[in-house]
């Protein structure tokens, strides 16, 4: 078992809420955390049909036990069942009673905010950190490609399996479970080219025209799949900073996914050996940091203050994150070499920003040390840019 930074603010909110939401990527420890927490709540899922049917029949005497706690997964599947969850809170809001777990966030969040909002918290789970991985007691000796290529979910490591099977199997259940679910798709084969280019495109500017016009359907259909993959946890868009500049920047977001090795699948890269010489390794590795920081933001403030800077010139900041009292820049690198000139662009943006800033850089090596007025971070450490 991995030990999971969302713990606490979980424990918290079944203690002070009714009704307590956990959503994320599908297979990245929603009801296994649950159960593990909440042994004495019901454990009852949706995604069965005939649980499902006996619950349409009658929710108001299924619920009815005031002395009953529920954890409901696959919530999404009966979105009907949110407006009775608010009858039955509002006569009786007892601490932690509904506890709803679902993977298909778009869904969920549609009826929170119609039928629960002021009734219930909302957290996230997404697939492992860095530091959630560590504290596996099976965790052997890696490497940065190998921890890249194997990626972030939990399940093949807690059952030991094939990684290369296990993503497989994932990306092609994916695609035919939880897609078809949710949208009329005539073509699947171009939602899978989709996702290969999206992959391709990975840490690069989102052009969505350039997209469409490779997969052969419309900006629109592009535009909507994207927003699924999105709201599915599967993919996130950096947002670029411009703030406080007279200058023309950049103002097109950056596409990015949680896990790298959905990446590495979807590029056909075959081993960690192979990664190490991949010409996407660079990008591969930057989303790794993104990832990891955005991540820990999450899990701290619901809207994370986190960006990346780039003008029509060129020059770019891999990461800004914005705090209260100062900027934080933080540059990404894959080599495991220390090369000066990796402060060259971190040195322009001190002189461009205004007000208080911090300025690190992160790389696939491993020494921690303070550079003049740059603190050089170890991929492992990555989260202490935050600190």
């Amino acid at each position: 078992m991995f030990s999971r930074i969302v713990t606490d603010n979980l424990l918290k909110a079944v203690e002070q809420m009714p009704a307590v939401s956990l959503t994320g990527v599908r297979q990245c420890g929603k009801t296994t955390i649950l159960k593990e927490l909440f042994p004495s709540h019901v454990y009852l899922s949706l995604e069965n049909p005939n649980t499902l049917k006996i619950v349409k029949d009658d929710p108001i005497s299924y619920f009815a036990d005031l002395n009953t706690k529920w954890i409901i997964d696959e919530a999404q599947n009966y979105p009907e069942l949110f407006s009775y969850l608010q009858g039955f809170i509002d006569e009786n809001p007892i601490k932690g009673r509904f506890i709803l777990s679902g993977s298909q966030n778009f869904l969920l969040s549609d009826n929170i905010s119609q039928s629960l909002a002021g009734r219930i918290a909302v957290l996230e789970l997404l697939p492992l950190t860095h530091n959630e991985f560590i504290t596996h007691d099976a965790v052997g000796k890696y490497d940065i490609w190998e921890y890249l290529y194997n990626g972030s979910y939990p399940r093949p490591y807690n059952e030991n399996i094939d990684i290369k099977t296990w993503y497989a199997s994932y990306i092609k259940t994916y695609i035919e479970r939880d897609v078809r679910a949710l949208v009329n798709i005539d073509k699947l084969d171009k939602f899978q080219l989709f996702l290969s280019l999206l992959a391709a495109r990975n840490g690069q500017l989102l052009n969505l025209s350039s997209i469409a016009g490779d997969c052969g359907v419309s900006k629109t259909t592009i535009d909507y799949w994207l927003k699924i993959l999105e709201e599915s946890y599967l993919v996130f868009l950096l947002r670029p900073y411009y703030k406080n500049f007279k200058k023309r920047l950049v103002k097109t977001p950056k596409v990015y996914f949680y896990d790298t090795s959905i990446v590495c699948q979807l590029l056909s890269i075959e081993s960690p050996e192979h990664l190490k010489i991949h010409s996407a390794r660079g990008a591969i590795f930057e989303g790794f940091v993104v990832s990891e920081l955005l991540k820990v933001l999450k899990y701290k403030s619901y809207r994370p203050s986190i960006f990346f800077f780039r003008d029509y010139a060129g020059q770019e900041v891999d990461i800004i994150i914005e705090t209260p009292n100062e900027n934080i820049a933080i540059e990404v690198k894959s080599s495991s070499t220390y090369d000066s000139s990796f402060l060259d662009v971190l040195n322009k943006w001190s002189k461009l920003d205004e007000g208080n800033k911090i300025k690190k850089l992160v790389y696939s090596g491993q020494e921690n040390r303070k550079i003049k007025d740059v603190q050089l971070i170890s991929w492992d450490k990555v989260v202490d840019a935050l600190k």
